[in-house]
């Protein structure tokens, strides 16, 4: 007769999870942040604490931006481990939902454990539950299922023995990796169940690596030797299958120069002489101009987002050819793609010896010279001591105060499009960005999560005043528990970002800067205060020069450092980039709005016919 442990559905989950291991050794899910309600804390609440000398609980200050500094975790590591996340029933529960987007688009593993109503109905509706009029098995967890690679609502103690292993085949699977949702039903939680011993025994999850078929490779490779300037555009997938080294040998074998996204960027070192560097909207020269041209475009882990692919403006030649080498098909097949269902790294290897002693026409030497003649000079520290500094000239203080430790990590606002051009990324791993979903509050979050994964790294997280009121709460959790990382906010009063966007499309400044909106007293807000109110240490600089001054200390600081700085709202880097896709209104009173209508009209016709 099988052996039998009798346990609640909470804690058999736990004692589950704590058994899960990478092929390293560890854990997969590292640890569990938790916001304890009256839907999790008497179930899940006891079985964590039974369980906290196997597995650790952490506690936020706002369910979301625990979830932000999970997949911060998961991403810093390479998709190798993962952490949970268990809320309460109704807010608490819906309060993830935003990250369980960040993390679907961004393709990362998170498992997110919301309570849920009683599964036996007795108190329906309990507090803070969302009734259906039309359907009694809805619940508000019901709004994860769109924003989730994988769904269950534990109802009965004994679907735990389907439902956790169906979720980490998820979190462990290169092609379907991304959020599993387990909505777990208040009272099972608390209820008994004799489970078998062996679903608790020790399984290591191997990242499984898909080899290319013999087909599609073959077809590649001769797609690719038909090629006289083709490129490679490098995606997160070559970050997450640590095809890094591979990448740079297919290059230099091949003599294909190498435009990174913001996911992939990184892959090769910046001074590389076949890395062009960013592609794309928030691009540079070197890569547009190349993609603009290239008759192959050899997408390597990359999804082809709009800003990528500028709204598929950007690959200009009419004969260009486009192959997507991804682990997932239904990214390899976007767009027409010739596919090549792959890992990066094998799939890389196994087409460099289809490809043989191919190689490429050699670049035009002067392409990345231009650029950084162009560029360098706009993060130079200004110098009219009394004009505010400009991101650009922000962002040369920080790149001259980095190492090559140092990870650069941002989210969202004016910082993303500045660093995507400008940031010099030395190694691998050296440039944390979530601009998959582009979600403002994620930031803080994410580089408590950067350096729990990391804790030798020098995390310096590049945020907006406008990101930092969304989601600065973690800033109190990091210095509770002693993570130390940098913050640098930059001041510009408003969504500084939006507002050139604005003024981009013809629109007048309106209810983006402070100056713009409606308000009775002008806003003043001390940033250093109340970063230093929950814990931080913090400084407010005037200029440059103090800039630097500060970000020398960041080593003499204990827990999180917070540095501010104002700066102006309008500048931004005039070179590289290429058209983006934002609808402008067809019919506006304001000259300026339909000046900008025309040239939409004219860019959607020139894409017709590409």
């Amino acid at each position: 007769m099988s052996k039998t442990i009798r346990l609640t559905a909470a804690q058999a989950m736990i004692r589950y999870l704590t058994a899960q291991m990478t092929e390293t050794g560890e854990p997969f899910i590292a640890g569990i942040w938790a916001i304890f309600g009256h839907g999790n804390v008497a179930g899940i609440g006891e079985a964590l604490h039974g369980a906290r000398d196997q597995i650790p609980t952490w506690r936020g200050h706002n369910e979301q931006t625990m979830a932000h500094a999970a997949i911060a975790y998961a991403k810093q590591s390479g998709r190798r481990r993962a952490m949970a996340v268990a809320t309460s029933i109704g807010p608490g529960g819906t309060n993830m939902v935003t990250a369980a987007a960040l993390a679907h688009v961004n393709r990362l593993p998170v498992l997110l454990i919301p309570g849920d109503v009683f599964a036996h109905r007795g108190p329906d509706p309990v507090l803070q539950q969302i009734e259906s009029f039309g359907d009694g098995t809805v619940t508000a967890n019901d709004t994860f299922k769109p924003v989730s690679r994988y769904f269950d609502r534990i109802s009965r103690p004994e679907h735990l023995l389907t439902a956790l292993p169906r979720a980490f085949r998820i979190m462990t699977d290169p092609a379907d990796c991304g959020p599993v949702t387990l909505a777990f039903c208040q009272d099972v939680q608390a209820e008994a169940y004799d489970y078998p011993a062996s679903f608790f025994e020790p399984k290591i999850w191997y990242q499984r690596r898909i080899r290319p078929d013999a087909g599609e490779l073959d077809r590649a490779a001769e797609a690719i030797k038909a090629a006289k300037n083709p490129v490679i555009v490098a995606g997160g997938g070559v970050h997450y299958s640590g095809a890094t080294e591979a990448l740079q040998a297919f290059a230099e074998a091949h003599n294909i120069p190498v435009a990174e996204t913001q996911a992939g960027k990184s892959a090769l070192a910046w001074d590389h002489p076949l890395n062009l560097g960013p592609i794309g909207v928030t691009g540079g020269d070197p890569a547009n101009k190349i993609c603009e041209s290239a008759d192959l475009v050899l997408g390597v882990g990359t999804r082809f987002q709009d800003f990528t692919t500028g709204s598929w403006g950007l690959f200009a030649n009419p004969a260009r050819v486009l192959i997507s080498l991804n682990t997932a098909a239904y990214d390899a097949e976007k767009h027409g793609a010739m596919p090549v269902q792959s890992d990066a790294l094998v799939g890389l290897e196994e087409l460099t010896s289809a490809l043989g002693a191919y190689k490429a026409d050699a670049l035009a030497p002067d392409l990345k010279a231009d650029w950084f003649a162009a560029v360098d000079a706009l993060t130079d520290a200004p110098t009219d001591g009394n004009a505010l500094p400009t991101d650009m000239q922000v962002i040369g203080a920080v790149q001259r105060a980095a190492n090559d430790n140092t990870v650069a990590m941002c989210a969202a606002g004016t910082m993303p499009g500045e660093l995507h051009k400008l940031w010099k990324a030395p190694r691998p791993g050296a440039y944390h960005m979530e601009y998959g979903f582009s979600c403002m509050g994620y930031e803080i979050a994410g580089a408590m999560g950067i350096k729990m994964a990391q804790p030798d790294r020098d995390v310096i997280c590049f945020t907006g005043d406008g990101t930092y009121m969304m989601a600065n709460s973690e800033l109190a959790t990091a210095a509770m528990m002693g993570i130390g990382f940098t913050v640098v906010v930059t001041d510009n009063r408003g969504f500084g970002c939006i507002n050139r966007l604005q003024m981009g499309t013809g629109g007048a400044e309106f209810n983006n800067l402070l100056d713009h909106t409606i308000h009775e007293t002008p806003s003043a807000i001390d940033f250093a205060a109340h970063a230093r109110a929950m814990g931080a240490t913090s400084v407010k600089v005037a200029s440059i020069a103090e800039l630097e001054d500060a970000l020398a200390k960041r080593g003499d600081i204990t827990g999180p450092y917070v540095i501010v700085i104002d700066t102006d709202p309008y500048p931004s880097t005039p070179n590289g980039g290429t058209w983006w896709e934002v609808a402008v209104p067809e019919v506006s009173t304001r000259p300026e709005v339909n000046e900008k209508r025309a040239a939409y009209e004219a860019a959607l016709e020139k894409r017709k016919t590409q």
